[in-house]
């Protein structure tokens, strides 16, 4: 097995991954540096690195296991799924007004973070057998509420950004499955009809947001404070940066959130636009490979598999990256592999597992 993993991985995703992943640890110790006395490591650089070399051991443990087995669990990864997010309107702790995350000793999870690689298996088992068949309400409806249902329990927290990837995935995977463009123009319609609606059922802050998202100078010390300090941390740092630890939006503790949703700024910042344009570049090639792979699959399953973690993946890179430079609405979506946060690493290093898997038994079948 060691011989064909050297043999037959996708090196590309290796590397962007760890180069990405390396990035991100360095991003986070010069984000919460000045915090610390000394010298001494920043408690969340050495939690980031630890999983990272933990998840590094279950992504080639992943490799003995044939992903087509997960076609057999999809019933109970859905039930399990579900069980997860009923869990944490019980049991979940809140902090910055939603209740999302659960804790487990020193460790605080999100499970609505694991849920979407999850429903990615889910939901490639449930089109596995409508590829080409998507051609009306009626096919789509059964689909729309299989999704539907931990969509609404993860908006209900509230966490409107992971409900948004949700959405994205959901939309990538129909899009390969082959749903009929007519049925996709009278359903996007009726969305851009019906969007006025959705104002309604938003929290207010995050009906702040979208104000702020328009007009960030309507409260600058308050919901538009952090676009405005993204926007001076990534101006400030212009082509080669101030250098690491060298900022001063981030050093100074200006920048909120800025070893997870504002991670980006800080790299703008103390890397300039050189260092932003390496990130990503990195990230295009990950979701390209993802592609590649979706692409070049032997089998339905397979390649709807790759298509959700290649959406996922682009959805948000483009809502957090678009969020901190200011032409998108604060949604709270982390970078994928840089920003700080345990469950989103998990959840990346698994869909990054999975790929790879893949990617290597592809090869097993193709002459």
């Amino acid at each position: 097995m060691w011989q064909r993993i050297w043999r037959d991985w996708d090196w590309t995703i290796v590397i962007c991954t760890v180069l990405l992943v390396a990035t991100g640890i360095i991003a986070i110790g010069s984000a919460t540096h000045v915090n610390q006395d000394g010298l001494q490591l920043s408690d969340l650089v050495t939690r980031q690195t630890i999983f990272f070399l933990v998840n590094a051991i279950i992504v080639i443990a992943i490799q003995w296991i044939d992903y087509h087995k997960l076609r057999d669990w999809s019933n109970a990864i859905y039930v399990l799924t579900i069980v997860m997010l009923l869990a944490v309107m019980v049991v979940g702790t809140s902090a910055l007004g939603a209740q999302r995350w659960i804790q487990i000793g020193p460790i605080t999870i999100q499970p609505s973070e694991f849920s979407k690689l999850l429903m990615i298996i889910c939901m490639a088992k449930l089109l596995e057998s409508r590829i080409n068949k998507l051609n009306s309400f009626k096919e789509l409806l059964p689909c729309v509420i299989y999704v539907g249902i931990p969509t609404l329990l993860v908006f209900t927290q509230p966490d409107l950004g992971t409900s948004l990837v949700y959405m994205a995935i959901f939309i990538g995977m129909t899009f390969v499955a082959g749903i009929r463009m007519r049925l996709v123009q009278i359903v996007a319609g009726a969305a851009v009809l019906l969007a006025p609606l959705g104002w309604f059922v938003l929290k207010e802050y995050q009906k702040q947001r979208i104000l702020v998202f328009l007009n960030p100078d309507i409260d600058p010390f308050g919901s538009g404070y952090h676009i405005i300090q993204s926007k001076i941390a990534i101006g400030s740092g212009m082509i080669l940066g101030k250098g690491l630890f060298g900022g001063t939006q981030s050093q100074l503790n200006f920048l909120p959130e800025n070893h997870t949703d504002f991670i980006f700024s800080v790299i703008g910042e103390e890397l300039g636009f050189i260092g932003c344009v390496i990130v990503l570049l990195l990230l295009f090639m990950l979701i390209y490979r993802s592609i590649r792979v979706a692409y070049s699959c032997n089998d339905t399953f397979g390649m709807l598999l790759a298509t959700g973690i290649g959406s996922m993946l682009t959805f948000e890179v483009l809502v957090n990256v678009g969020m901190t430079t200011g032409i998108m609405p604060v949604t709270g979506i982390p970078l994928p592999f840089i920003s700080y946060g345990v469950s989103a690493l998990t959840t990346n290093m698994l869909s990054i597992g999975l790929l790879l898997n893949i990617a290597m038994q592809r090869k097993k079948y193709m002459f």
